[in-house]
């Protein structure tokens, strides 16, 4: 089974550098295939260089997509950085 989920970049900056980095801190500690999708573009969400192409703003919807035994706790852990702003605000 697949795990799929529309998440909201809420915090001011948006997915700039210090984001990208705690995202795919976060992704590499799961066994999981993470994907995230804006528009027509799909990277892998354990590369810091596909996170940054995304170059999501405040506002922009991204579609992960989490493959793998641990996708549940992958994704509780993604949705909470977002949640929190990524620890920013």
């Amino acid at each position: 089974m697949m795990l799929e989920k529309e998440i909201t970049v809420k915090n001011k900056l948006g997915i700039h550098a210090r984001p990208a980095a705690l995202l795919v801190k976060n992704a590499g500690q799961f066994q999981s295939k993470i994907e995230i999708k804006r528009d027509d573009i799909i990277v892998d969400g354990k590369s810091i260089m596909g996170v940054m192409m995304l170059a999501a703003e405040q506002g922009a919807t991204l579609v992960f997509s989490i493959d793998g035994e641990d996708e549940l706790q992958a994704m509780d852990a993604i949705e909470k950085l977002f949640e929190e702003r990524f620890y920013e605000e």
